[in-house]
């Protein structure tokens, strides 16, 4: 189980567009925001990655950089970016799924064709939202085991208007006896 406050799992993955993600190397002045989806196959991923794109902009304006990843390869990975006109948003792929498994996401396996028509792949994870800060440590987490009720974007943005006035921690780190 990750921890606020604690060091979260390295995460490297291939950028759309060439390069690689590091979050360790992030360089960001308040922290990243990684959303890991489901996959091309997931409809409600393809609105729910449209709405973090739009917000984006704002995120960037408060020091907080985004980024989408999944396991899905790169081609399916430039379809998702292009079902939703990514021009902000960046877009890692080829999550190894034992990695998903260390950030505390579900793994599903496939139904075969969705809702859209697009085969699930036989084993991909469930949709997580995190909140890391520059030192690589847990701000805000947010795991599910289904594709639905997701948390807001414009919700995550007021909170950091909040907590960046406040000076507000991490909370839930507490880990001794109850």
């Amino acid at each position: 189980m990750l921890m606020p406050r604690q060091k979260t799992p390295d995460l490297q993955v291939p950028l759309l567009g060439g390069g690689m993600f590091d979050l360790a190397n992030d360089g960001s002045e308040r922290g990243t925001v990684v959303c890991f989806y489901r996959g091309l196959h997931c409809p409600l991923c393809a609105t729910y990655l449209a709405e973090l794109e739009k917000r984006t902009p704002e995120f960037a304006e408060r020091g907080v950089k985004t980024i989408a990843i999944s396991s899905d390869e790169e081609e399916r990975a430039q379809a998702m970016a292009d079902k939703i006109s990514a021009t902000a948003l960046r877009f890692g792929y080829d999550l190894p799924l034992a990695k998903a498994k260390d950030w505390g996401l579900y793994i599903s396996t496939s139904r075969g064709k969705t809702s859209i028509g697009i085969e699930e792949p036989a084993l991909f994870s469930e949709p997580g939202l995190f909140m890391v800060t520059p030192q690589q440590t847990l701000y805000y987490g947010s795991v599910q085991t289904m594709p639905f009720v997701r948390p807001h974007f414009s919700e995550l943005v007021g909170a950091l208007d909040f907590a960046i006035g406040n000076d507000y921690p991490a909370r839930g780190e507490y880990t001794g006896a109850v």
